[in-house]
């Protein structure tokens, strides 16, 4: 997901640009720490709350510092009943999945059973081709980078109004999708330049990614995030959901503005199959994993020196000033002249964000169950990184 200073929310791929209010009355606050570490995150917490009043129904956050763990959160985890949003909810994280695929690519190259430059060609034999599309011009860095050129399944207009939008998301939710039928998607469509030319975010690079992981593991993308992250660093909420509908516990329920003629019209949409998203968008987790799960991967802790400066290695973004791009890692340069590095995610009913500085000693991590404020989250990080 791209966070831009506009409301857009592209990789959601429904309307974003709906009314801010939401349809319900004065949502209940829930309490944001009140220990001595919570001092040095009040501008964080007011941006949270000010989030809330501009009509996302809840926010959870997580921030590591120097001072010791901060958790917060604002507004409601449950329209229905109005309970508060949890300070431990987990979530579907969107994209921010992409950093986790990477980061196992990166540790094959390291073991020496891929390499960087390896061609789509070279691992998945035939698969890209047709309409100009062709696998043996694009290599896993322009994968991982996002200047494949590839067309973003995503952005398909038969795909979005029938798994993405309305009435067609409700229908569907509960439909299993194979990796391939996203890929199938895409190819449909010419290339949108030449491979390595520009950056163009592309949901289908990951597809393809998480596909090499099988074909270079020899099993599931999913096993390899397990072992390889998810158990070693001990992210005991962290989870591939696979065909599963449901949400692990704690959690909130999701929210979506689904419709475009009906702006104001807020749907449940909490269940959904995993599936819908995979390698390109498919974990669940929470703000504390998220944080570990950053500052291990800036310290040091899952990447040699040479595969994390290549992670860190960024291209320009069109059109993005204050954000380059590595391998499925974000570089945002902030207001007050700090860098962060990290990711954000989107998926229908959700959107998160997680970032950390270089040095892996100060991470954010928060989720909203609304999916339409992309541009609020960049202000909490804001608040957190240079809170004056």
């Amino acid at each position: 997901m791209t966070l831009r200073k506009s409301a857009r929310v592209s990789v959601v791929g429904i309307a974003a640009a709906a009314v801010a209010a939401a349809a319900f009355v004065s949502p209940a606050q829930a309490a944001p720490d009140t220990d001595s570490t919570a001092s040095g995150h009040r501008a964080t917490q007011r941006a949270m709350d000010a989030a809330v009043e501009a009509g996302t129904p809840g926010v959870t956050a997580q921030a590591r510092d120097a001072n010791g763990v901060w958790k917060a959160a604002s507004g409601v985890g449950n329209l229905k009943t109005g309970e508060p949003r949890g300070k431990n909810d987990r979530f579907r994280v969107g994209s921010i999945t992409k950093t986790f695929v990477s980061t196992v690519l990166l540790q094959m190259e390291a073991e020496g059973r891929l390499s960087l430059d390896d061609t789509v060609e070279r691992h998945l034999p035939g698969l890209v081709r047709g309409n100009g599309n062709d696998g043996g011009k694009i290599t896993v860095r322009r994968l991982l980078n996002h200047t494949s050129g590839l067309f973003d399944y995503l952005a398909d207009e038969k795909y979005r109004t029938t798994y993405m939008e309305g009435d067609g998301y409700l229908k569907h939710r509960y439909d299993t999708l194979p990796p391939r039928k996203h890929v199938k998607v895409a190819l449909s469509h010419a290339p949108l330049f030449e491979p390595g030319s520009k950056q163009s975010y592309s949901n289908t690079n990951y597809i393809l990614a998480g596909l090499i992981v099988e074909k270079v593991g020899g099993r599931a993308y999913e096993a390899e995030v397990r072992d390889r992250i998810i158990k070693p660093l001990g992210l005991k909420a962290t989870t591939n959901p696979g065909n599963s509908i449901h949400l692990p516990q704690p959690s909130s329920r999701g929210y979506s503005k689904l419709f475009r003629s009906a702006p104001d019209r807020i749907d449940d949409i909490t269940e959904m199959n995993g599936s819908q998203g995979w390698a390109d968008g498919d974990i669940i987790s929470d703000a504390g994993d998220l944080n570990r799960f950053y500052g291990a991967l800036l310290r040091g802790k899952l990447l040699p020196p040479k595969q994390l400066k290549a992670m860190k290695t960024t291209v320009t973004i069109p059109g993005a000033e204050d954000m380059s791009y590595g391998l499925g890692l974000r570089r945002f340069d902030t207001s007050c002249g700090k860098t962060v590095w990290g990711h954000g995610g989107g998926m229908v009913g959700w959107l998160s964000l997680a970032t950390s500085t270089a040095d892996g000693r100060h991470q954010l991590s928060l989720n909203y169950n609304g999916d339409w404020d992309a541009a609020s989250l960049r202000t909490v990080m804001e608040a957190e990184y240079c809170p004056k």
